[in-house]
């Protein structure tokens, strides 16, 4: 059984569907006239995203990622659905990284647009050297390689993911966005460039919705944090978000959804209680994680599902996320449903040089604690308010 997520979040449509219904005509003639590079486009909002040019007749629409089965989906989920388009559609199975995206985008180029979604986007990433060592290359080191290929390409825009864990970061996550935010808006890139920040995005790969359908499906307990309280957005809102960004955003521009916390914000226990009740099962609380696992199968049976809800503890878990700061400029007026963050700061390039070398040198060298990669985040972000805890996501249930 799937639940449709706008029935758990209390809406009966997409936030952004007036928007988006707004600017269609132009958004359609657009894509239908131009060619698209997609990065990370068989993730789920990158799928959300490929789906939605796909269907708009693009020219050429190439799409990348690492994830063979993934594109595999998606393909089928596209010929299955729409079906095939007048233009170019080819996946290439590619890390974005690597000298084989090199060689495949100097013999493929020129693109219009290019859309780059591959990100490690978890916190539990962070949690040794090694992980989160992959997570800066591909969040920081593989875009800055990119960023000098692209940099005096003849392209409408560059829209490059970002994240609302960015905005006073206090995980290593969101600290790789807003560097990643810093390099993007380089004034020396010839080019337009957009952003968008925005909510977790419910059921996406990996996300804790997702694990509540795995845990439905394995007949296992279902667990979440007691104080933590996050901004959600559907598979669809984030793909009308990324492509309202890439498409109709001016230079240096960071679209997010307007989310107001009385009504938006939710807190995962009240999700969790309101899935079962979807399902069709009473949640039933339970102690102690043992309590859950040894009672699931006879509460199941009952039409009950065990819950076991405690307080975040973990290391890299902020308590309520933000989509801006009080230093941005913010533009409130041009969309209903989105507000547009406007020229936001470029990096420091003397601090952004010294800091992608140091982690050369730290990779190059072949071993490395996350006390010497913590010291480079410090060093690049004097106000990062990142604190390390005994306990990590992956020392829960």
């Amino acid at each position: 059984m799937n639940i449709n997520p706008y029935d758990l979040l209390n809406r009966n449509r997409s936030i952004f569907k007036e928007d988006f219904k707004k600017n269609e005509d132009l958004l359609s003639e657009e894509i239908e006239n131009s060619s698209f590079l997609i990065i990370g486009a068989a993730g789920t909002i990158g799928q959300a995203v490929t789906k939605k040019i796909f269907f708009r007749n693009p020219k050429v629409l190439n799409v990348v990622d690492i994830s063979e089965n993934n594109l595999v989906e998606l393909v089928r989920d596209l010929r299955s659905s729409k079906g095939y388009i007048t233009g170019e559609f080819k996946t290439f199975c590619i890390d974005y990284g690597s000298r084989e995206f090199e060689v495949f985008f100097n013999e493929t180029e020129p693109y219009d647009y290019i859309f780059n979604f591959s990100a490690l986007k978890h916190v539990r990433s962070e949690k040794d050297p090694y992980s989160l060592m992959r997570m800066i290359k591909v969040n920081i080191t593989f875009l800055s390689k990119l960023l000098k290929m692209i940099k005096d390409k003849n392209l409408k825009n560059y829209f490059s993911v970002s994240t609302d864990k960015a905005t006073n970061p206090e995980n290593l996550m969101g600290a790789t966005k807003i560097i990643m935010e810093r390099m993007l808006f380089d004034k020396g890139i010839s080019h337009n460039v957009s952003s968008a920040r925005f909510a977790n995005v419910a059921f996406s790969d990996g996300s804790l919705l997702f694990g509540f359908n795995q845990r439905y499906k394995k007949k296992q307990p279902i667990t979440a944090p007691t104080n933590i309280k996050r901004y959600l957005l559907t598979k669809e809102e984030s793909g009308e978000l990324c492509v309202l960004s890439g498409l109709m955003g001016e230079n240096r521009d960071i679209f997010f959804p307007k989310m107001s916390k009385e009504s938006d914000l939710y807190d995962f226990t009240t999700i969790a209680k309101k899935y079962i009740s979807l399902l069709g099962y009473e949640p039933y609380e339970c102690s102690t994680e043992e309590e859950a696992r040894r009672n699931a199968e006879d509460l199941i049976s009952k039409g009950k599902w065990p819950c076991y809800f405690e307080q975040s503890d973990t290391t890299g878990e902020k308590f309520i996320e933000e989509f801006y700061d009080s230093s941005e400029i913010l533009d409130l007026e041009t969309y209903k449903s989105i507000g547009v963050i406007k020229n936001k700061t470029a990096s420091n390039k003397e601090s952004m040089t010294y800091f992608l070398n140091s982690l050369e040198k730290l990779s190059e060298k072949g071993t490395w604690t996350k006390r010497d990669i913590l010291k480079l985040f410090f060093d690049i972000l004097p106000d990062f308010q990142h604190e390390e805890k005994s306990r990590y996501l992956d020392d829960k249930m």
